[in-house]
């Protein structure tokens, strides 16, 4: 077993989810990779000029492109999936067909079994994506909308935060087979005001032009989900080439030191 042991990193492509509230500018984000052909589940990509399958509105037809992606010849880099949220919906009635079920919450007779049996699926996804990544050398970028959920942290109150739109079982499945789950967003301050009464309000202001600047969160905290193994420590600009240009320096002065 010692000699099949390996050293030092392995350069594959990255696998990253990218997350964000409405209209941030993910999907653009996503046209900014190299080479990207998309997978829509969900309709809002005739304003961005990209290669794309059809709409997807069964679960079958997101496997066939990606079997497709697998076994054609082409030259596409980068496989896109937007949305995740607008998958899971597909996944759900997938498994509402197969247990002839109104909804997710009846499948298998009821008490969230149907919130499990979906990561069957979402497996398989994700075995494709690997065959795309192993075998064809391509960057897997996923796309989500954003909820706010309540986070109970055992080390304080619990608070809000921002996370993806999906089941919680769904998400950390897919958080954690990702290289980095990337939270874009746009840069707010917010200040306190007299509302009267004795009482204050707060106030958001967006910083810079066009309703905000626009940045992609890499580290998680209190106010989001996010994470990357690749070092980046701070937030970046909302594109590609800023994510790209981050890795390089990460990885570049862990060398270094």
């Amino acid at each position: 077993m010692l000699a099949k042991l390996q050293r030092g990193r392995a350069a594959k492509p990255p696998r990253i989810l990218c997350y964000g509230i409405e209209g941030v500018g993910k999907s653009t984000f996503a046209s900014q990779s190299p080479k990207p052909v998309f997978i829509q589940c969900e309709d809002g990509l005739d304003e961005i000029d990209v290669d794309k399958f059809p709409l997807a509105t069964k679960y079958e037809e997101v496997i066939s492109a990606l079997t497709d992606l697998q076994r054609e010849s082409h030259d596409y880099e980068t496989v896109v999936i937007d949305s995740l949220d607008w998958l899971e919906r597909l996944v759900f009635d997938r498994l509402c067909a197969e247990h002839n079920a109104t909804s997710i919450e009846q499948v298998a007779g009821g008490y969230s079994k149907g919130y499990t049996l979906a990561l069957t699926y979402w497996r398989e996804i994700i075995e494709h994506l690997n065959a795309l990544r192993n075998q064809r050398g391509m960057v897997v970028l996923l796309i989500a909308h954003s909820k706010v959920e309540r986070f109970e942290d055992p080390e304080s109150s619990p608070y809000d935060r921002y996370s993806p739109r999906l089941h919680k079982h769904a998400a950390a499945l897919m958080s954690e087979w990702c290289d980095a789950v990337l939270f874009a967003t746009r840069k707010m301050r917010t200040q306190s005001e007299d509302a009267g009464f004795n009482r204050k309000r707060t106030i958001a202001h967006a910083i810079g032009k066009g309703g905000g600047e626009r940045i992609l969160r890499c580290v998680g905290g209190p106010s989001c989900v996010a994470k990357n193994r690749y070092g980046i420590v701070e937030e970046l600009p909302l594109s590609w080439a800023a994510f790209v240009q981050a890795i390089s320096q990460s990885q570049g002065t862990h060398s270094n030191g």
